[in-house]
């Protein structure tokens, strides 16, 4: 017998999205607003035909749908919250954690937050908060956060971005039209400087002089992103103000750094338009450096923005993406499609994210499994810093990936054996990963009763009794 799906926060969550009214969604639909009422309710379950229709009228990713993929705060990002040595003793059920992620996903987002406000706590126990335990929460959390909402995609910067961008168009320059555009139509001259003159700035605005003084030693692919941020923050701004006042950040220096994060996605999406850089990625069949060459941006530009390519009528392959340092820091990560990332540690060392530190410059390719069965598969290269640095570990990495049955679309895919090649098991966060002979365990997993015997040594420094 097929399970019921009971979907009502998230179909809830797809029609606010979209803007619509419950009667508008359901003339869409073709159902009456009162049935959508009682779906939005869970008073009744969605069928397998208002699933189809929904992915035809909201290109909605069915299996994503109907598994919770947009929860913020799913079954995978609640376990490790309540595997913390804090909670692991109440050994709460995963099918509990999944009613919750999906049945009341305000509340586990806000479990998320008070979570993410204790694991600040423990790492600066004294923060000027005047008693303020939202002070608790990190800007970069709750931005990421804020984000992730919103699938890495925001069609009003992208449709006024498109339009700025495809009048600046010119082949034998990229950054050249934005200079004279801030010049033309602002007043603003850009002038590139020592970065002895900045300190420790990379790029500033003087809006007294209207002057834009960008870093000698800023890369060429990021003087011309320097230049499209400017852009965006003056040819944008009552956008960006108001998008940024929607979402209510806690305070002055969130607030910041969202509507840093907000022009910085407009600048790359005035670098490359949505629609010719849609068009670009799959004639390359998503070559990163066929379009590197094409719109003049770096690797770490052009794989952030192949996670925004979520415009309705016209998807691009829904990649995920992560930059660590050498450390294992993780210092971006974007979703396009559902991926277990490890919200509060960090990734798997199976995954060869790590190891493209030791192949410097060389594209790294594996398929990787996660613990629920789903397969992906996965690029990693090195990327240098912005600013050219004399110290030693200025690489990051950045990982790239999809589903594996987006992987045929990919120029890096070919030659694969997509069905039989070797299959890399990977896990989120060893605390709360459930493999249980994995040789790289770091940590034995919260809530399980290790089985350690003496006079016999696992390969798995840490194996422990299975579920």
């Amino acid at each position: 017998m097929t399970a019921k799906l009971f979907l009502g926060h998230r179909l809830r969550r797809l029609r606010r999205d979209h803007a619509l009214s419950q009667t508008d969604m359901a003339a869409s639909l073709g159902i009456s607003p009162s049935y959508l009422n009682h779906l939005e309710r869970n008073q009744r379950p969605v069928t397998a035909t208002l699933l189809l229709r929904l992915a035809e009228l909201y290109e909605v990713d069915v299996r994503s749908f109907a598994a919770g993929g947009g929860s913020r705060t799913g079954p995978d990002e609640l376990g490790e919250i309540f595997s913390d040595t804090l909670l692991a003793d109440l050994d709460v059920p995963r099918y509990e954690l999944a009613e919750l992620a999906h049945n009341a996903p305000t509340v586990a987002d806000a479990i998320a937050r008070l979570y993410a406000a204790l694991k600040e706590a423990g790492r600066n126990p004294s923060p000027a908060s005047n008693g303020d335990a939202r002070a608790l929460v990190t800007p970069e959390n709750w931005v990421r956060d804020y984000i992730q909402q919103h699938r890495n995609h925001y069609p009003e910067l992208e449709d006024a971005a498109e339009t700025l961008g495809g009048a600046l168009s010119d082949p034998l320059s990229v950054a050249e039209p934005m200079r004279r555009r801030l010049k033309d139509a602002w007043g603003i001259s850009a002038r590139v400087v020592g970065q002895s003159d900045l300190g420790n700035v990379s790029q500033l605005y003087d809006p007294e002089r209207r002057l834009f003084l960008l870093s000698s030693q800023l890369r060429p692919e990021n003087r011309t992103f320097a230049l499209a941020y400017q852009l965006a923050l003056v040819e944008f701004a009552s956008v960006l103000d108001r998008m940024v006042a929607e979402a209510a950040p806690p305070d002055e220096g969130v607030r910041q750094l969202l509507h840093m994060s907000l022009a910085n996605y407009a600048a790359g999406a005035i670098m490359m338009p949505y629609g010719r850089f849609l068009a670009s990625a799959e004639a390359y069949r998503y070559s990163i450096d066929q379009l590197c060459g094409e719109y003049g941006a770096n690797v770490e530009q052009v794989a952030h923005r192949l996670t925004t390519l979520s415009r309705t009528g016209a998807r691009g392959v829904p990649f995920f993406m992560l930059r660590v340092d050498p450390a294992g820091n993780v210092s971006k990560r974007y979703a396009g499609d559902q991926f277990p990332f490890s919200r509060f540690g960090g990734t798997c060392p199976r995954w060869n994210l790590h190891a493209a530190f030791q192949t410097a410059g060389q594209v790294v390719t594996q398929l990787i499994e996660t613990p629920d069965g789903h397969r992906y598969f996965t690029v990693a290269r090195t990327i240098e810093r912005p600013v050219k640095m004399d110290l030693s570990g200025g690489l990051l990495a950045i990982g790239l990936g999809c589903d594996i049955r987006h992987a045929h679309k990919l120029h890096c895919a070919d030659g694969y054996d997509l069905a039989n090649a070797p299959v890399t098991p990977v896990g989120p966060a060893c605390a709360i990963c459930p493999r249980i002979d994995c040789p790289y365990r770091a940590t034995p997993p919260a809530g399980r009763m290790l089985a350690v015997d003496r006079n016999a040594k696992t390969i798995s420094p840490y194996p422990f009794v299975a579920a």
